[in-house]
């Protein structure tokens, strides 16, 4: 079964919308599965649950079948964000343009000029769909 994960912040921003609409589209268009991340800072946790990320989605976009709700506590948004990328053997991710940006500053620190969704698919062997949310 195909897999898409959607890194989302919490309460759910603008950009995290058209990010959710974005792998909303793609899960339907590949019959995948969904996961719904939010990953809760150690040092600033807000202490989200999964009910609560669940209710906020289903408020903007109704039900969705296949749908699973992840909240994962860590120091480093883009370090978690891999980690279960890489536990869940995801397929597909759909990241906003924002967290691309903070991805590419953290792999900076590695690598010289990097490109995200080249460094994602080496490392994790998935599509990378990066969506820009109009400001």
């Amino acid at each position: 079964m195909t897999l898409v994960v959607v890194p989302v912040r919490y309460p759910l921003t603008r950009h995290s919308l058209a990010t959710l609409s974005e792998a909303i589209d793609a899960a339907r268009k590949r019959d995948a599965e969904l996961t719904v991340l939010h990953v809760d800072l150690y040092q600033n946790s807000h202490d989200v649950t999964r009910s609560e990320l669940k209710r906020a989605v289903e408020r903007e976009f109704g039900p969705l079948e296949r749908t699973r709700y992840v909240v994962r506590r860590g120091f480093l948004v883009e370090e978690t964000i891999l980690e279960e990328v890489a536990a869940e053997g995801a397929d597909v991710v759909v990241i906003g343009s924002k967290q691309a940006g903070r991805w590419r500053r953290t792999i900076r620190k590695f690598l010289d000029d990097p490109d995200i969704e080249s460094f994602l698919k080496g490392k994790l062997d998935c599509t990378v769909i990066t969506v820009r949310a109009d400001d």
